[in-house]
């Protein structure tokens, strides 16, 4: 059963939001069919949590195959923000093209009127 960190790998790459981490296990899975379709279907459905399940266990497999993918995927996670994220931290990032309005919250009591 992959760690909770392979988790949250697999679900940053579904969402394509680290793009040196996304190319390195594309670069990885490239030859392994199951494990590319694994990579697809989570970008496909980055929602979901069976693709993100499903990549995060190809995930523990590519990394218990090779030690040398697997410190270079543990490098490119501790590069982004979202590895220094600890249960109860906050972390708020907006990327891409913002045409509305964007609120970030914590703990909210009370209503929010906009």
């Amino acid at each position: 059963m992959p760690e909770p960190i392979l988790i949250s790998i697999a679900a940053a790459l579904a969402a394509k939001g680290a793009t040196g981490l996304y190319d390195l296990v594309k670069r990885k899975f490239a030859k392994n069919p199951p494990a590319f379709a694994a990579l697809e279907a989570a970008s496909a459905a980055p929602e979901d949590d069976r693709p993100i399940a499903a990549l995060a266990e190809r995930l523990y497999e590519a990394e218990a195959e090779d030690g040398e993918f697997s410190e270079a995927l543990r490098a490119e996670w501790d590069k982004l923000p979202e590895s220094r994220v600890s249960h109860g931290d906050v972390h708020n990032s907006v990327s891409g093209t913002v045409t509305g309005k964007v609120v970030q919250l914590r703990d909210v009591h009370g209503n929010i009127n906009l």
